[in-house]
């Protein structure tokens, strides 16, 4: 890995993936194109990003697409068809043992790069799906919840406190900026959740004082970047373009920022990233070790662990739903299944008197 010197800051150039994917880049700005694409999945990226995809779902369509060329030996999409994708798919249920989601992820990506970048209609395929697992959510009892955080140190306390305490995704948790919390209304705004939908969830009155210390610190990264020269905080869309001195406004800044600058994969500029989810996940893990709590967790348990405490304590379903920011109320309605006590809610006849 290169070091890269500017303005006085020793940076490292991105590393990449077996994909072609930054690996120090912020996961969540996507990589930049040429204004006329050359290589094929920079044609489809594009093609991606002209029709309003998520970077999340480009870089998984476009992984799939990846496994599916070097499947075979890297031959051209276009060389091959309904067949091979019909075989490749089944050789993910049968030889690699992949789940039914797993394999309808990559169909979906295989279908999207030929049925609609290529248009050449893939037609009916003869799959074998692999079994559907219906597993109820892993979750978190409130003292499990309360035992793992107390094993954390701020940031990444505070960053699952708001898990737990707002049910957010840990990626909605790391974009927050810091005009996004309402301390007077006692609310925060997720902008771009799941399905680009923007929602208003509850902000805990008990985290105020620690929030407002953690927003100070972000203040005092931003002032000390701005006189270093760092450039301004990442923008979405055409924001920073409309408004250029927006991004260096506190209000624009995120409020867990990551430990050093970096640079801008789309533009070069060196800027101030939020932290690393992995950051987070490796914390969480080794919290749940250290308390001794064997359950197949990470992050998103506690986002479950806040569904269930809300249907607990009599909050309507309706409500919960709007709150996680759920599109269909059936997602909503499996934390049921989990609430109060184990195996459906029923008493052991062990534990009758």
């Amino acid at each position: 890995m290169r070091a890269v010197e500017k303005r006085g800051l020793i940076l490292n150039t991105d590393q990449k993936d077996s994909d072609g994917e930054s690996m120090d880049a912020p996961p969540d700005i996507p990589k930049p194109l040429p204004g006329k694409p050359v290589r094929l999945l920079d044609q489809f990226r594009f093609y991606l990003r002209q029709n309003n995809y998520r970077y999340a779902t480009e870089k998984t369509y476009v992984h799939w697409v990846v496994q599916y060329i070097r499947f075979y030996g890297k031959r051209h999409p276009d060389e091959m068809g309904p067949a091979e994708v019909e075989a490749f798919l089944n050789h993910l249920s049968v030889t690699r043992s992949c789940t039914d989601s797993t394999q309808r992820v990559a169909l979906n990506s295989l279908a999207c790069f030929y049925n609609k970048f290529r248009k050449r209609e893939l037609g009916t395929l003869n799959l074998r799906f692999g079994r559907r697992f219906k597993r109820p959510p892993a979750v978190f009892s409130h003292d499990e919840a309360l035992a793992i955080i107390e094993q954390l140190h701020d940031p990444i306390r505070l960053i699952s406190q708001l898990m737990y305490g707002s049910g957010l995704r840990i990626s909605e948790t790391l974009r927050l900026r810091v005009k996004d919390l309402d301390f007077s209304m006692q609310q925060l705004i997720v902008r771009e959740g799941k399905g680009k939908r923007d929602r208003v969830t509850v902000l805990p009155r008990g985290l105020e004082g620690r929030l407002n210390r953690q927003i100070a610190l972000a203040a005092s990264l931003h002032d000390q970047d701005r006189a270093n020269g760092v450039g301004p905080v990442w923008m979405p869309y055409a924001l920073g373009r409309k408004f250029p001195n927006a991004g260096y406004s506190l209000k624009w800044q995120f409020i867990f920022p990551g430990d050093k600058p970096a640079i801008d994969p789309q533009t070069g500029i060196v800027r101030r990233h939020h932290i690393h989810a992995d950051r987070v996940r490796r914390a969480v893990r080794a919290a749940l070790e250290a308390g001794r709590i064997h359950k197949h967790a990470g992050p998103h348990t506690f986002r479950h662990s806040f569904a269930t405490r809300m249907l607990e304590q009599g909050y309507d379903i309706r409500t919960v739903q709007e709150l996680l920011g759920h599109s269909d109320v059936s997602t909503t309605e499996r934390y049921l299944h989990v609430m109060n006590r184990g195996g459906l809610g029923v008493i052991s006849p062990l534990d009758r008197g």
